[in-house]
């Protein structure tokens, strides 16, 4: 069952993989979503990749139904297997849950779609300075 908590912020994920969106309201949209994690053996589901830890949140019950599947078999089939999940504002995961991390974080939203994923990364503009990893660089410098 699909509950439409994420449907703004998937609209605003296709805009900007089609190079038309505005990052910033992107980014707007992810705080003010309703986002769905899955929880494993106590706490939120995250993956580590390229030094970043990235909580994986999905936007709706189908995709984590996705994410379920593929992450039990491989193959997108069921198993059967029921995934808690908790339900959290995208505000809260980037000011709250990211800080208390102790590690570059970020946010990966529908991971297992590959047509519609989108990562947040632990940069200024998305999560707080004091834990973004490009803190304290000169605005349009990239090394």
């Amino acid at each position: 069952m699909d509950t439409g908590t994420g449907a703004a912020l998937e609209e605003r994920i296709a805009l900007q993989r089609a190079g038309v969106g505005d990052p910033r309201s992107l980014v707007g949209e992810l705080r003010r979503a309703l986002v769905l994690v899955p929880i494993d053996a106590g706490g939120l589901w995250t993956a580590e990749l390229g030094g970043v830890r990235w909580i994986c949140g999905f936007t709706s019950e189908d995709a984590l139904v996705r994410f379920a599947r593929a992450r039990d078999t491989g193959d997108g089939s069921s198993t059967g297997r029921s995934w808690e999940y908790a339900a959290l504002r995208g505000a809260r995961l980037l000011d709250e849950i990211v800080p208390a991390m102790d590690e570059p974080a970020g946010v990966a939203i529908n991971v297992a779609d590959p047509d519609g994923a989108m990562l947040f990364p632990p940069v200024v503009g998305i999560v707080p300075e004091a834990v973004a990893v490009d803190a304290g660089e000169p605005r349009g410098r990239r090394d």
